[in-house]
This record gives structure tokens, C-alpha cells and sequence, in this order.
């Protein structure tokens, strides 16, 4: 019985079937008895084809793969032909299919396509016709229903002819040329006579100039709308969304389009809708939201959201696809998302959503794509993500994710693609991960992932893209990492990766991308390299591999992308470069590469980046540089280059961007640099370029940017440079220029940054004409007079530095304050007097450097600093500055150098700078300060000071033991060769720190402090005591004077262990004993002076003692030996020396036997004992006082009398 019904179901559809087929048939039906498509069709299409090359590639590229091959064979029926249909009874061609058919060149109006007047679709999309014009001949297919000639690179005007096709049902002119241009006359009768149009696809067609109220006329049937990227601009009419029949629309990236949706009344039909990158209001109100219950597809993103209910989009059930990306949406996901159990496809990136993922995705089974990305989402990643098993791609990507990933995440193994990156995620990689065996695409970069990669990881055999980027991950890559064969992309850069490259890395064939940038990986880079053929990009910079680069390397012959700088490759450049012939971009600076650049390296003419700065590169520059004539990069700089450019380079005339500086080119600057017209950046500095600036300079009127700085250039600034009115950066720093500065300069109108310092300049500034400029320095020049009050109204200004001109004059104005961006403030050494302005205390928290030392300012210091304020650099050293420093410095948390020096500031030592941790130099040099230190009161106070200069004042009481225990900065030897400057700031890298120091007997000027100079000066005051054994802690000392004082005691033999030491000074003491022996090892120390103390015995031999006079030693009567005349008795010079850390009291062994202190011991207890009784019966001490210190007086006039200085490092008067 089954049976039977079975086939009688079967009879019916097939005669079901047979009585509705159309007459027509292609090659998958042709039946033997149908008629022959004619003979006059059949010539048309062979000459269609033929008309155009079959090529499997174009410039503008096919949209499809695989691209299909026309195989047709003349002699044969046509109707049989892949693509062609017949009509069944008269067998005329009435379909043609050659979409994604390698067809390449231009459609013309004459082509044998337009005979086939029967047609009735016809699709020749996904082909490229080079920019072919739609002919008008189209309009004679009078038969056509369906036209698509989307992605075929055509261009110029949509034909009016067009609309001639009145029975067409869908029209496709999509994504062709962005000079295809439909007008308004040709889109109107469009409208108005195709009228069955039921899909119309116009995507990135050029409708700029039609109205949006015309699209009213179009079709009432049409059922499908794209007009995606369109340029539509105006408002859009409400009813155009009440249209019965449309059930598809697509109005997205159209920025001038306006209007309101969804509005009252609108037509319940559509199911798809996409209204993202427009300026068309979305109303998130109830009454709205209830009519777009059928909607299945909604596509919101950057959109003009107007209500903020986005819960009530929860109640639209029947989603499958929802996008709100980049609406700037905040709080939390509305619960209500858990009812759209339908949703497949849910994009939330780029807005503003916070706190956990909410468990709303619970019921959300059906997901395969799930985009959270930049948002503002934290906390760990919620168990109920493991519902997601059908999820295909997941991208949580830019935002605050943080702990560990659970191990039941690694149970959505349907995963083919997965974002982690840019979160706080921490720990190892599971071993779990490996279950994930679908991904293609893994990102996990940016996070705070640690370890080793796990061996597991590697079963993940279908991934072609794998980012572990910026992390922490160590240890040397797995061997195992060979099973990934079908990477395509690796990224591992920017982690603690260490080792060489194992072996079977390079069986990663597949590799077209490729970067390990900023790791450890060493040695040198191994032969099969070479088997990575298809890579076209490569960067292996900042690691330490070493030695000359492998000539099997150039066989990676497809490479465009090479990066090798910052490693430690040596040798010349090898001549296999030419192979490389595809390289664009070319990065070998920061090596060791030397010799002369090979001939064969100007082969790679398609070069539009080369970068070889920071080698040793040398001799001239080849004339072959001309060759490169796509550079629009090429970086020089800092290599050992010489002699004069030749010619030859000059022919680089498409280049914008040139750095030749740091090296030793000399002579005139040649006139050549004139033909490089596009130049937009050029930088010679730092070479030995001599003569004046050339004229032809300022031809080169494209450019921002011009550095001449430190070479030898001489004569005065021309005007003409103004005709540069597109500069924004000039300097001309550190040459010999003079003259006036022309006042042409100063009505720039883009000129941001003047950098004129270090020259010999003179007259008065200028009136700033144009208020762009950002930088000013013009210091250490010959200018006078005021500072021109325009200079206050640069509103932008973030640095001014006058400096070292010593005649400018007048007093700093308050209006100075009115510069809210100022960052840098230096009038340093000039003649500059009054008051400083006390708003400068507090005007800015964005101040970092205020510099007003070497002037003749007075009053007192201001008074009020901001809290929150970033001031790094305080100066006001060689004023007459008076008053107390005032307590409110202590909000200057960032404060890393104090510089109050040479003033007149009568005041107890702050103890209150204890409270700013930054401090590296305090200088409270030459002032009245006085008392004695209280000890700190802060844990780990001047921990990073480095500088400490308390001279000339009048301290008193002990050392400052308790402080120099803190100075955990001169504990350790700093080897960086850098300089002092304000930290983290982009601005001021460049403005370096500056102090005046007594510096080995002399006063000098520090124009830069080097990162690693520690010095400790308290010399010239009331201390007393012996000197603190801590000191021999602080070994990155390079000076140390503690001369003239009233110190006792002995010489800490702890100091022998201050080996950075160049100048140690101790004179004009009260110290007593021996010269430690261990001061000999001090190997570096330049400078000694022991100096009228009270020292005695032999005088130290060997090493650096060695070269000392005798004005290091003179004031000690009991010292002897070289290089005094006074020999030492036999056996002087054989004591034993003591131990590194001899504590103060075991100094009894040097001079004083047992027997020796046991009499001194029993003769003054005897003393002491009578003296006490004599005191104790008379109840009048003072006259006892008054004697000791009568006695103490005379001798110590005696003692100064006798050790008067006969040199600089003697006691002062």
C-alpha cells in the first residue's frame, strides 16, 4: 500500500512538473529533438569571447574564486555551451551566464553581444571590463528580465537607454568603479518605467546629485532595495518605509542621509534592514519598536540612536542577525536579549557597554557569531559562554577582561575563529586550548599571558592565523610548532621568546606572514629560512641575532615587507638584495653593518621605504641612488657616510621624506636638494655642511619639515625662508649663524616649532605676527632688550626657552601666566629682574620645567603650587631670592630636581622635600641655611637622589647618617649614558636638565646631566662628628666633599669602596689617623684632598695614589712619604691595613697599644674623679665651662693661623 502511494506521488509532481516547465533549456537539459540555436547566434557569442583575453588575473582584480573557464567549441550547438540557454522551441539564446568568467577589457558599444536581441537574463558580473562606459546599447535587450553586471569595473555614466528595459524584474549595477555615475534624468526614467522592477542593487553607484524623495517613484512591486554607499544626501520622506512590498532595504554608508525610522504606520513586510553610517534617527520608543516584529535581519551600526530604552529591541523575536556596532550605547546588555533565542549573528563592538558579560546568552543557543570588542566590559569571562555551542566566531577584543580563561571555554569546539586580544587576561595557555581543532584564527595578543607555550597547542592543525603578540611568553619556540602547516599568518613579537629558531620551523611552507619582533632570539639566521617561498612579509627587528646574513635568504623572492633592524647582523650588505626584486618596504638600521652599499642593491626600483640609519656604513653615496625613483621613505642617518652627494642622488624627485644626518658630509650644501620638489621632510643635521643657507631652499615649498642643525653654516638667516609658508618645524641650531632674526619668521602661518638656539644671533625678537607656534627656543644667542608681549598671546604655546643670552632685560611679566599649555619655561642666565610672578607657582598643572636661574630677580620664592600640578624640573639658582622655601612645594609629587642655590634663603633644611619620592638633585647650595637635620620620617625618603649639594650654608650637628642610609640610588652604579629630562612627556624629550656644580675643585656647568653622575656635596658648613661608615654604601658616587666642616675622627676605610669615585674631598677637617690603605683600589679617582686635617703616618703607595702632589696632603704634620719631604721612620710604612668596615672605636690600633690606653684609661679616671669631687663640693661648674672652652678657643685660633690655605681646597676664613 506504501508502495503505491509512493509512486502515484511521484506520477503527479513529474506531470506537475512537465505542465509548468518553460520552453527554454540549457546545456543540462538539451534533448536531440529541439531545435539548433542559429547559426548567426552561435557566431555572435564566439566573437564575444574572443574579444576579450581569458585571464586568470587583472589589475583590478576578479571578486571571485575559483574564476570559471569559457570552454565553448565552435562547430558545436550553443545551446549546449556552459552558460548559454536556449529557448526549447525556437532556439534562440535567451539566458547568458558569464558571471566570474576571467574577462578582461573593454565592452564596446559595437560588440557582437548586443545582436543577441532575445535575450532574457544576462549576468556578466565578477568579470573586469577596465573601465568600460555601460553602453546604451544595452537598451536593445527589450526582452530583458534580469541584468547583472555587478563587480565588472565599469565606469562613467549609467545610460538613460537603461530604462528602455521596461520588463526587467531585477537590475544589478553594483560595486563597479566609483566613477560610475547614475543622474538624476537617467534614475528618474528608471523609475518611472521600469515598473515591475522588483530587486534593484545599485551599491556605490554616484547618486550625489538625486533627490531621496524621488526614490518614491520607483516600482511599488519592487520587494528588494541596496543602494549601499550611494551618496545620497538630503531627507529621506517617512513613507518611503510604508511601502507594502518591501521586505529588503539596505540605505547604509549614505552620510548625508537623513530622516526618521521607524515612523508611525510602517509597512509590517520588511525583514532585512540596514540603515548603518547614516544620519537617519532611530527611535527606540515602544509604539515604534512593535511594528518591526517580523524583522530578521537589522543592520544599526553608527547610527543616530534617539532614546536610550535599548531593552525594547529584545521584544523583536524573530532576529537572526542584529547589529549596533559603534553607537556609543552604554551600561549593561539588556536582560531582554536573552528572548531573541533566534539570533545567530549579534554585533555589539565599539560602544560603550561596562561590568561583566551578563548571563543573557544563556538561552542565545543558536549563536554563531557573538562581537563584543571595544567596549568597556571587565571581570572574567562568564561560565555561561559554554551554552554557545554553535558559536563559529567569537571577539571579545579591547576590553577589560581579566583572571584566567575558564576550562569549560574551551568546549565550544565549533570555534573556527577566536579574539582575545587587547584584556588583562593572566596565567599559562591551558593544555585545554587544544580541543578547540575547528580554529582557523587565533588572537590572543596584547594580554598579560605568561609561560611556555603548551605542547598541545599544536594539534590545532587548521589554523592559518595565529597572533600571541605582546605578552609575556618565554622560553625557546617547540619544535612542535612544524605541525601548524597551514599558517598563513604568525605573529609572536613583543614577548621574552629567547633561544635560536628550531629547525622545523621552516616547514611552515604556507607562510606568507611573518613577525618575531622584539624578543631574544639569537644567533645567526639559519639556511632554511629559505623555505619559507611565500612570504611576503617579514620582520625579525629588536632581537640579537647576529652575523652576516645567509645568501639562500634571497630566495625568498616574493618578499615586499623586510624587517632586520635593531638586531646585530655585521658585514657588508650583501649583493643578494637584487634578488628581492618585489621589496617595498626595506628596514636594516640599528645593525653593524659596514663597508659601502653593493651596486646590485640598486636594482630594487619598486622600493618605496629603505631604511639604513645607525650602521657603519661609509664612503660616498652611491649616484645609483637615482635609480630608486618610487622612494618616498629613505633614512641615512647616523652611519659614517663622507664627502660631498653626488648628483646622481638628485634624481629621487618623487621623495617626500630624507634623513641624511649624523654623518660627515661636508662642503656647501649642494644645489641639487632643489629638484627634490615634493619633499615634505628634510633632515641634514649633525654633518660638517659649511657656507651659507642656499637660496634654492625655499623652493621647496612643500615642505614641513627642515633640520640644518649642527653643522658649520655661517651668514644670517635669509627672509625668503618665509616663502616656506607650509613649515611647520625648523631648526637651525647649533651653527654659526648671525645676524638679526627676520621678522618674516614670525608671520608663518603653520609654523609650530623655531628652534634657533646655539648660534650668534643678536637684536632685538620680533612681535609674533601668527599665533601657531608651539616651541620656541632661541637660547645661547647675543639678543637683547625685552620679551615682546605678543609672545603672550601664543595661546598655544608649550615651550619657551630664552636662555643664556644674559641681555634680555625687564621684569617677567604675570600675563605669562595666561599660557594655560605651557610646558617649558626657561629665561635661565640672562638679565631678567623683579619679582617672580607668584601665579607661576600654580598657573599650570601642565608646567614640567621652570627654569628662571642666573637673573637678577628678588622677593621671595612663590608661595602656592596646585596640587595635582607636574612640575619636574625647579630652578631658580643664582638670584637674591630670600624668605623660607615654602611647604607647599610637597604638591610637586613629580618633582625630580631642586635647584634653589646661590640665593639668600635663611631657613632650616626642609625636611618636608622627604615627602616627594621623583627627587633625584636637590642644590640648596650657597643660602643661609641652618640648624641641624631631625632625621627622616618617611620610609625610603630620597630614595632616587643622585645629586645632593648643601655647601656653603650653615649646617650643623652630625651627618645625616639616618638619610644617607635612603639614598638607595647611589647604592647601585647606573651605566646608562643617557641624559636627565622629564619623563613620559613627548614634548619635552628633548629639553635636557642643566646644573652648575663645584666640580673637582673648580665651578662648572653641567648643559647636560648624564643618568649615571652621583655626587654628595656638604662642604662649608658647621658639621661635626665623625664621619658615617654608611657612606661607603654608596658606591655610585662620583664625587664626595665633605671639606670644611668640623669633622673627627678617622678617614671610614668603608670609602675605599665608593669605586666610581673621581674626586673625594675631606680637607680642612679635624680628622686624625692614618690614610686608609683601602683608598688605593679607588682606581678612577682623579682628584684627593686630605688636606689640613690632623693625619698622620705613611701616605698610601700605588695605583692613583701615585699621582698625587703634595697639596693633597699639606696641613698634616704627622703625615710622611711621597710626595711630602718627609720620610717615614723604618718600619712606618709596613702596618698592617685594617678591614673594609672597621668600626669607629677599633681605630684604638693605629698609634695605641693595650699598655698605652690602660695608662690613659688610670690616669684619667683619677682625674676625673677629683675633678668631680671639687665640682660636686663647690656647686659652681661654670668657671670649669668657661675654662675648657677658653682653652678650646685659643687653640683653635692657633690651629688656623697654622693651616691657613695656600690653595683652593683649603678652610675658608
Amino acid at each position: 500500500m506504501m508502495g503505491s502511494s509512493l509512486l502515484l506521488a511521484q506520477f503527479l509532481c513529474l506531470l506537475f512538473f512537465h505542465s509548468h516547465s518553460q520552453p527554454a533549456h540549457s546545456s543540462s537539459n538539451f534533448s536531440s529533438s529541439v531545435k539548433l540555436c542559429p547559426g548567426d547566434q552561435s557566431l555572435a557569442l564566439l566573437q564575444f569571447k574572443h574579444s576579450f583575453p581569458m585571464t586568470p588575473s587583472s589589475p583590478h582584480g576578479f571578486s571571485c574564486y575559483p574564476p570559471k573557464k569559457v570552454l565553448w567549441k565552435e562547430g558545436t550547438d550553443c545551446c549546449s555551451w556552459d552558460g548559454v540557454t536556449c529557448n526549447m522551441q525556437t532556439g534562440h539564446v535567451i539566458g547568458l551566464d558569464l558571471g566570474c568568467s576571467m574577462l578582461y577589457g573593454t565592452l564596446h558599444s559595437n560588440s557582437t553581444l548586443f545582436s543577441l536581441h532575445h535575450l532574457q537574463k544576462l549576468d556578466l558580473s565578477r568579470n573586469d571590463f577596465n573601465r568600460s562606459v555601460i553602453s546604451s546599447s544595452f537598451g536593445q535587450f527589450l526582452h530583458l528580465t534580469h541584468l547583472n553586471l555587478d563587480s565588472s569595473n565599469f565606469a562613467g555614466q549609467v545610460p538613460p537607454e537603461i530604462s528602455h528595459l521596461s520588463r526587467l524584474v531585477s537590475l544589478d549595477l553594483s560595486s563597479n568603479s566609483e566613477e560610475l555615475m547614475l543622474e538624476p534624468i537617467s534614475f528618474n526614467k528608471l523609475a518611472q518605467n521600469l515598473t515591475q522592477l522588483r530587486e534593484l542593487y545599485l551599491d556605490g553607484v554616484n547618486m550625489s546629485f538625486v533627490v531621496p524623495s524621488s526614490l518614491m517613484n520607483l516600482s511599488f512591486s519592487l520587494s528588494s532595495l541596496r543602494l549601499w554607499y550611494c551618496g545620497l544626501q538630503g531627507e529621506l520622506p517617512d513613507n518611503f518605509f510604508r511601502r507594502s512590498n518591501l521586505q529588503s532595504l539596505d540605505l547604509s554608508s549614505n552620510e548625508g542621509l537623513t530622516g526618521s525610522f521607524p515612523p508611525y504606520n510602517l509597512s509590517n513586510a520588511i525583514s532585512h534592514l540596514a540603515l548603518s553610517e547614516t544620519r537617519i534617527s532611530i527611535h527606540l520608543e515602544p509604539h515604534s519598536i512593535s511594528q518591526l516584529k517580523s524583522v530578521e535581519v537589522m543592520y544599526l551600526n553608527w547610527c543616530n540612536f534617539v532614546g536610550s530604552n535599548l531593552g525594547l529591541l529584545g521584544n523583536l523575536t524573530q532576529l537572526i542577525e542584529l547589529a549596533l556596532e559603534g553607537n556609543q550605547l552604554g551600561g549593561q546588555i539588556p536582560f531582554s536579549f536573552g528572548k531573541l533565542k533566534q539570533l545567530e549573528y549579534l554585533d555589539l563592538k565599539f560602544n560603550n557597554f561596562i561590568g561583566p558579560i551578563p548571563d543573557v546568552f544563556v538561552n542565545q543557543t543558536q549563536l554563531t557569531s557573538l562581537e563584543l570588542s571595544y567596549n568597556s566590559f571587565q571581570g572574567h569571562l562568564p561560565f555561561s559562554l559554554i551554552n554557545l555551542k554553535k558559536l563559529d566566531s567569537l571577539t571579545l577584543s579591547s576590553n577589560n577582561f581579566s583572571g584566567k580563561i575558564p576550562y569549560g571555554f574551551f568546549n565550544l569546539t565549533q570555534l573556527t575563529s577566536l579574539d582575545l586580544s587587547y584584556n588583562s587576561f593572566q596565567g599559562h595557555l591551558p593544555l585545554s586550548l587544544r580541543n578547540l581543532k575547528k580554529l582557523d584564527s587565533l588572537t590572543l595578543s596584547s594580554n598579560n599571558f605568561s609561560g611556555k607555550i603548551p605542547y598541545g597547542f599544536f594539534n590545532l592543525t587548521q589554523l592559518t592565523s595565529l597572533d600571541l603578540s605582546y605578552n609575556s611568553f618565554q622560553g625557546h619556540l617547540p619544535l612542535s610548532l612544524r605541525n601548524l602547516k597551514k599558517l598563513d599568518s604568525l605573529t609572536l613579537s613583543s614577548n621574552n621568546f629567547s633561544g635560536k629558531i628550531p629547525y622545523g620551523f621552516f616547514n611552515l611552507t604556507q607562510l606568507t606572514s611573518l613577525d618575531l619582533s622584539y624578543n631574544s632570539f639569537q644567533g645567526h639566521l639559519p639556511l632554511s629560512l629559505r623555505n619559507l617561498k611565500k612570504l611576503d612579509f617579514l620582520t625579525l627587528s629588536s632581537n640579537n641575532f647576529s652575523g652576516k646574513i645567509p645568501y639562500g635568504f634571497f630566495n625568498l623572492t616574493q618578499l615586499l615587507w623586510l624587517d632586520l633592524s635593531n638586531n646585530r647582523f655585521d658585514g657588508q650588505i650583501p649583493d643578494g638584495f637584487f634578488n628581492l626584486t618585489q621589496l617595498f618596504s626595506l628596514d636594516l638600521s640599528n645593525n653593524r653593518f659596514d663597508g659601502q652599499i653593493p651596486d646590485g642593491f640598486f636594482n630594487l626600483t619598486q622600493l618605496t621605504s629603505l631604511d639604513l640609519s645607525n650602521n657603519k656604513i661609509d664612503g660616498q653615496i652611491p649616484s645609483s641612488f637615482g635609480n630608486l625613483k618610487k622612494l618616498y621613505f629613505l633614512k641615512l642617518s647616523s652611519n659614517n657616510f663622507s664627502s660631498k652627494i653626488p648628483y646622481g642622488f638628485f634624481n629621487l624627485t618623487q621623495l617626500p621624506l630624507l634623513d641624511l644626518s649624523n654623518n660627515r658630509f661636508d662642503g656647501q650644501i649642494p644645489d641639487g636638494f632643489f629638484n627634490l620638489t615634493q619633499l615634505t621632510s628634510l633632515d641634514l643635521s649633525n654633518n660638517r655642511f659649511d657656507g651659507q643657507i642656499p637660496d634654492g631652499f625655499f623652493n621647496l615649498t612643500r615642505l614641513t619639515s627642515l633640520d640644518l642643525s649642527n653643522n658649520i653654516l655661517i651668514g644670517s638667516i635669509p627672509s625668503q625662508i618665509s616663502r616656506l609658508s607650509g613649515l611647520n618645524s625648523l631648526d637651525l641650531s647649533h651653527n654659526l649663524l648671525d645676524g638679526t632674526i627676520p621678522s618674516s619668521l614670525f608671520s608663518m602661518p603653520s609654523l609650530r616649532a623655531l628652534l634657533l638656539h646655539n648660534n650668534l644671533l643678536y637684536g632685538q625678537i620680533s612681535p609674533f605676527l601668527c599665533n601657531s607656534l608651539q616651541y620656541i627656543d632661541f637660547s645661547h644667542n647675543r639678543l637683547y632688550g625685552q620679551i615682546p608681549p605678543s609672545v603672550f598671546k601664543l595661546e598655544h604655546l608649550r615651550a619657551l626657552m630664552l636662555s643664556s643670552n644674559y641681555k634680555l632685560t625687564g621684569n617677567i611679566s604675570s600675563v605669562i601666566c595666561e599660557l594655560k599649555f605651557l610646558e617649558i619655561l626657561d629665561l635661565s642666565n640672562n638679565s631678567f629682574s623683579g619679582f617672580i610672578p607668584q601665579c607661576l607657582g600654580n598657573f599650570s598643572d601642565g608646567l614640567l620645567v621652570l627654569h628662571l636661574g642666573g637673573n637678577n630677580l628678588h622677593g621671595n620664592i612663590p608661595s602656592i603650587y596646585s596640587e595635582g600640578n607636574d612640575l619636574r624640573y625647579l630652578n631658580f639658582n643664582g638670584n637674591q631670592l630670600k624668605g623660607v622655601i615654602p611647604p607647599s612645594i610637597i604638591n610637586c609629587v613629580n618633582l625630580e630636581f631642586l635647584d634653589l642655590g646661590n640665593n639668600m634663603i635663611d631657613d632650616t633644611f626642609p625636611s618636608f622635600l622627604e615627602m616627594l619620592p621623583q627627587l633625584e638633585v636637590v642644590i640648596l647650595r650657597s643660602n643661609k641655611f641652618h640648624g641641624s637635620f631631625k632625621g627622616p620620617t618617611v620610609k625610603d625618603s630620597f630614595s632616587k637622589l643622585q645629586i645632593f649639594d648643601l655647601s656653603n650654608n650653615s649646617l650643623s650637628g652630625p651627618l645625616p647618617t639616618e638619610y644617607f642610609n635612603n639614598f638607595k640610588a647611589m647604592m647601585s652604579v647606573d651605566q646608562d649614558m643617557d641624559y636627565m629630562r622629564p619623563k613620559n612627556k613627548n614634548i619635552s624629550t628633548s629639553y635636557v636638565y642643566s646644573v652648575t656644580l663645584a666640580w673637582k675643585g673648580s665651578e662648572i656647568e653641567f648643559s647636560k646631566i648624564q643618568i649615571a653622575l652621583a655626587t654628595l656635596d656638604l662642604s662649608c658648613n658647621k658639621f661635626t662628628g665623625k664621619i658615617p661608615e654608611s657612606l661607603g654604601k654608596l658606591k655610585s658616587l662620583i664625587q664626595l666633599n665633605l671639606s670644611h666642616n668640623s669633622l673627627i675622627g678617622y678617614i671610614q676605610p668603608s670609602l675605599g669602596n665608593l669605586t666610581n669615585l673621581e674626586s673625594l674631598d675631606l680637607s680642612s677637617n679635624l680628622l686624625a689617623g692614618r690614610i686608609p690603605q683601602q683608598l688605593v683600589d679607588l682606581t678612577f679617582l682623579q682628584v684627593l684632598n686630605l688636606s689640613y686635617n690632623q693625619l698622620e703616618g705613611p701616605i698610601p703607595v700605588g695605583k692613583q695614589f701615585n699621582t698625587f702632589e703634595i697639596g693633597s696632603y699639606e696641613g698634616n704634620l704627622g703625615l710622611c712619604g711621597l710626595p711630602l719631604q718627609v720620610k717615614c721612620n723604618e718600619g712606618e710604612g709596613q702596618q698592617p691595613p685594617p678591614s673594609n668596615f672597621e668600626k669607629e672605636d677599633s681605630m684604638f690600633e693605629e698609634g695605641f697599644g693595650w699598655k698605652a690606653v690602660a695608662m690613659g684609661y688610670g690616669c684619667g679616671f683619677v682625674f676625673g674623679v677629683s675633678i668631680g669631687y671639687v665640682v660636686f663640693r663647690a656647686r659652681k661648674p661654670a668657671w670649669f665651662v668657661k675654662m675648657v672652652e677658653a682653652s678650646a678657643h685659643q687653640y683653635g685660633k692657633r690651629l688656623r693661623r697654622k693651616n691657613a690655605p695656600a690653595r683652593n681646597g683649603g678652610r675658608r676664613h
